[in-house]
């Protein structure tokens, strides 16, 4: 386990950037002349760009992640992916939640990880979710997982206000995980996870109550969400897994502005997240991993981009051996997946494993199904 400054247990917090961000206007190979050719309409100018180096830049909107990369602060894991990709939103991101390609689980890996960190459910809040209804992700049997929809308003999916929320969000994760596991397996889980565990819900409701800032969030999805994560992490209730949610990333059509807009929502967020933590002497026990389920079509399609793969993925904090890791995928036409995608260069099951094995201490083997190639991202 890693010898962070102030000696309490690493916590990771967790970032799921939903609908595919498209990584290459991210961050942008702006010195690969097909990157222009391949957009006409959405290639990002010049003059819209922060060099990184002679290859990729910053998306300007994403300004604030420059400071991290400047302070060593940022990794940046190119073309992360696995092999034969899906394009469905629901089986991509159901592999990047179980750390299985190849077939069904009910296991997510941030589930198992709590498992380990708290094998005798001592406390509901080890993981805590905000967001509608649970990841899959952090989905294990018989582990309680606290997942809050407002912390303001809102308890254990117990709806506080409203009875009909929860049993929406409840209905919700079953539509979501039953034609995968099958209704049986869904409801017991609902009944043995976080979903039927209403003691967080007390504990939780203080963190409000004792949170003092003067850092002034947005009023957008994600800074409400990382807010929230601060407040209950500020509160020092034990809590060694986040997780919270952007959406609106799957840009078909209009994606300027509305990706522009999004990422500069997510940059901002997060610098917030890191000052506001760094106000209150918090920030050197905290690592963020922002994903999403796959990157967009190397094309674009006039208007936006369509599903593809060979994304990309950030990892952020005090503890972070910032830097350049994977290789960004060749735009070469040969090179592509079915002359469209992409081809991923690292498999997502190593940055996991550099995750759970440099930063939270826990063996990845059984965790990710297997030994996977390490990045040294961590201090």
């Amino acid at each position: 386990m890693p010898n962070v400054a102030n000696t309490k247990p690493p916590v990771l917090v967790v970032v799921q950037l939903s609908g595919g961000n498209d990584f290459m206007n991210t961050v942008v190979p702006y010195n690969e002349p097909r990157y222009y050719d391949y957009r006409p309409a959405l290639s990002v100018q010049p003059d819209s760009l922060i060099p990184i180096d002679a290859d990729i830049a910053f998306h300007s909107n994403v300004s604030p992640l420059k400071e991290f990369w400047d302070a060593g602060k940022l990794a940046i894991v190119q073309g992360v992916g696995y092999p034969n990709s899906s394009r469905s939103h629901f089986r991509s991101m159901y592999i990047w939640h179980t750390c299985e390609p190849d077939r069904i689980s009910t296991e997510g890996w941030l589930g198992m990880a709590v498992r380990e960190f708290d094998p005798a459910k001592e406390n509901v809040l080890t993981a805590v979710n905000f967001g509608r209804g649970l990841p899959q992700a952090l989905v294990s049997k018989g582990v309680p997982v606290t997942s809050v929809s407002d912390l303001d308003n809102y308890g254990l999916m117990t709806g506080i206000s409203s009875d009909d929320e929860r049993y929406t969000a409840l209905a919700r994760f079953k539509e979501m995980y039953a034609p995968a596991v099958g209704t049986g397996p869904v409801m017991e889980y609902l009944a043995e996870t976080g979903l039927g565990v209403l003691d967080g819900a007390e504990i939780i409701k203080q963190a409000p109550l004792m949170y003092r800032s003067d850092v002034e969030y947005a009023g957008n999805e994600i800074a409400q969400g990382l807010r929230d994560v601060a407040r209950v992490h500020l509160a020092d209730l034990g809590t060694r897994i986040f997780y919270t949610v952007q959406n609106n990333y799957d840009t078909h059509s209009n994606q300027n502005p509305t990706h522009d807009n999004l990422i500069a929502d997510l940059a901002k967020a997060i610098a917030d997240f890191f000052q506001d933590l760094e106000d209150h002497d918090a920030a050197d026990n905290v690592t963020m991993l922002v994903f999403t389920e796959f990157g967009r079509r190397v094309a674009d399609n006039g208007s936006g981009t369509d599903h593809g793969s060979g994304g990309g993925a950030f990892i952020i904090g005090n503890n972070v051996n910032g830097g350049l890791y994977g290789e960004y995928p060749s735009l070469d036409p040969l090179d592509l997946v079915d002359g469209e995608d992409l081809k991923h260069t690292y498999d997502y099951r190593g940055m996991y494993s550099s995750m759970l094995e440099q930063w939270m201490g826990l063996d990845p083997v059984p965790i990710v199904g297997g030994s996977f190639e390490q990045i040294p991202v961590l201090s």
